[in-house]
């Protein structure tokens, strides 16, 4: 007689090789306790129709967790037939307990099961992520309070191009993280959907109370249609594309900083702990930390386009081709749980080389600063735009900085500088200037802090 849960239809032996191929216990089992949870629920609930007696739910869920104790210690044994968790742990309950075990499953479907414990087992993996993004976010913004007077170059198209404040630019990256953040308190609802109950796709005949299911759970509502229940896998591509976005954040971060860490730059020492040497060159500290984050999107991406691939051409209901959407999703809840610890600790470890930062500010920079200098004066900006731009070529035919320029030598391009134009080569002024909402001055940036620390509470 078959041990399988579901080989009492079949006479015939599988091939090996199929037998492996069909089987997800290898990665799946680290849902153990999810499936112990939803299945003790499952009989409290199985008692409350009336389809078990009370004392038949009390012994069950003992038995569960005397599976779920050797789950934790390491000594619960798989055997062949063990093809998921499901069955791995239905096996043990029986072996336990004896017929009793197999009143369990009444009215349940591995569909609804699998649905209910990869839902569950996420839900926990989501409370410890946002935990670790928002120390992630709190080590930007103190380190941005910390060091709001210094100033470093702004760059677009990595051309330097605006003074701005070190802060202002850690806090730029704080947001995007806070937006990721929001993002995950936002799916979370979509998550925490109970599928149990839906039996194999169209619903469960005894009567179980799926609101009692729901709360016993945790689950904040009830799937309401029981052949979407089973196939619905929405909340694994919506949680593959929040770490997606989330490690495009994380990798663009990086850049910055691998950048901002070479010689040429050296605003910024990646410490020790977060470095390796070259195999060759004894002289090379190697920002790897901030290069694996950088490399690990990309597999986060191919999770998500590759999952999204299996899904696009499935049929209703409960597929096997499901079976996919585990490695994908588990993956990316490592890579994500690591990278953003990692980050955490490059940023709180980082050295900033305050001077170097200060030498790379040239005149040059307040270019922007000179043609709104003469905006002030009532000109228009398409006009002193223009005067600004004659201005530095003048200064490259002086060979002179730009501030190194006389008002004299000014006022031959426009009669409206006077002798307070000297003010204009003043970075701490040029920064504190763009004082709206948003921007870099020490006010508006104090502002941004407020509104993050209060925002983490």
């Amino acid at each position: 007689m078959s041990t399988k849960l579901w080989g009492g239809r079949f006479t015939g032996a599988n091939d090996p090789l199929m037998e492996a191929f069909n089987a997800s216990i290898s990665f799946d089992k680290r849902m153990w306790r999810a499936d112990i949870t939803g299945s003790q629920a499952y009989a409290r609930a199985l008692a409350r129709s009336g389809i078990i007696s009370g004392d038949e739910a009390e012994t069950l869920s003992a038995g569960l967790e005397r599976v779920a104790d050797e789950w934790a210690a390491g000594t619960f044994e798989l055997r062949p037939g063990d093809e998921d968790i499901h069955t791995a742990n239905e096996r043990r309950l029986t072996e336990l307990l004896g017929d009793v075990a197999g009143k369990l499953h009444t009215g349940r479907s591995r569909n609804d099961q699998v649905a209910t414990d990869t839902r569950l087992w996420l839900l926990g993996e989501i409370v410890e992520m946002r935990r670790h993004l928002h120390d992630l976010i709190r080590t930007a913004v103190e380190r941005a309070a910390a060091e709001i007077d210094l100033l470093m170059p702004g760059y677009t198209h990595l051309q330097p191009a605006q003074p701005t404040r070190w802060s202002h630019w850690l806090l730029s990256h704080a947001w995007a993280w806070q937006r990721d953040a929001q993002r995950l308190d936002e799916l979370t609802s979509r998550v925490s959907s109970l599928p149990l109950g839906s039996g194999a796709l169209a619903g469960n005949p005894f009567g179980v109370d799926r609101g009692f299911l729901a709360g016993e759970l945790g689950f904040a509502s009830v799937a309401s249609n029981s052949l979407d229940a089973v196939s619905d896998r929405d909340f694994v591509a919506e949680f593959l594309f929040w770490a997606s976005l989330t490690m495009l954040h994380l990798s663009r971060w990086s850049e910055d900083l691998i950048i901002y860490s070479s010689r040429e730059f050296g605003f910024v020492v990646v410490a020790d702990a977060y470095s390796t040497g070259s195999s060759l060159m004894p002289q090379k500290k190697n920002p790897d930390s901030l290069e694996l984050l950088r490399g690990k999107s990309g597999r986060v991406f191919g999770e998500l386009s590759g999952f999204l691939m299996t899904m696009k051409g499935l049929p209703s209901t409960f597929n096997k081709d499901l079976q996919e959407d585990k490695e994908p999703l588990y993956d990316a809840v490592d890579t994500l749980r690591d990278s953003v610890q990692i980050a955490n600790g490059v940023l709180a470890t980082l050295t900033v080389n305050a001077e170097k930062m200060a030498a790379s500010l040239v005149p040059e920079m307040l270019a922007t600063d000179l043609a709104e200098y003469l905006v002030r004066k009532g000109i228009p900006f398409r006009e002193t735009h223009h005067v600004a731009g004659a201005a530095v070529r003048l200064a490259e035919e002086k060979g002179l900085p730009l501030s190194g320029l006389t008002p004299a030598d000014l006022r031959t391009l426009h009669p409206a500088f006077g002798d307070d134009v000297a003010d204009v080569w003043n970075y701490e002024r040029s920064v504190d200037q763009r004082d709206a909402t948003g921007g870099s001055s020490r006010r508006a940036v104090l502002a941004q802090i407020d509104e993050l620390r209060a925002w983490l509470g």
